[in-house]
């Protein structure tokens, strides 16, 4: 049984949810695989219209950073390492880069999930308000809980570079 309001929320929330999956993936086609299957979630849920963003905002980031840990991404890449691709201005650049995101994502995996989840959230251009609501924190906390996810991230940069 499709629930009705589940067509209204879709259109509305949609593009926040493959924004933060994007923001977590690095990748729309994996996002929108993640939001679809967030979205199945959602519709199985019996969760209110109304509490609608912020949960599917949770479960987005939450569903990403389970991609990232399930390793599934590193199979996209080594099979996409297998084809040829164009030839950029910039080889060594463009190495350094992905390089770079790949460290800050498997950094960001390994953050408790709770930090994990509010620097996404607030790096998606959600208000403190709107991260408040969908983690069940006070407003005031966000701020706190933001920065310590950044210093954590940071030490796990740090430590995870220093360690190789």
């Amino acid at each position: 049984m499709v629930r009705p309001d589940l067509e209204q929320v879709f259109r509305t929330a949609y593009p926040r949810v493959v924004a933060v999956a994007a923001r977590v993936l690095g990748s729309r086609d994996e996002a929108e695989d993640v939001a679809q299957e967030v979205f199945l979630t959602f519709g199985r849920s019996s969760v209110p219209a109304g509490e609608a963003t912020g949960w599917l905002s949770v479960a987005a980031a939450h569903t990403a950073l389970n991609h990232l840990r399930t390793g599934r991404r590193r199979t996209s890449r080594e099979e996409a390492a297998g084809g040829r691709s164009p030839i950029s201005p910039d080889v060594a650049d463009t190495v350094v880069a992905l390089e770079e995101r790949r460290r800050v994502r498997a950094a960001l995996a390994r953050l408790p999930r709770k930090q994990a989840v509010a620097l996404v959230l607030r790096h998606s251009g959600l208000s403190y308000a709107e991260v408040a609501a969908a983690l069940d924190l006070s407003p005031g906390s966000v701020g706190t809980t933001v920065r310590r996810a950044e210093s954590a991230l940071r030490e796990e940069l740090n430590g995870h570079a220093s360690s190789h």
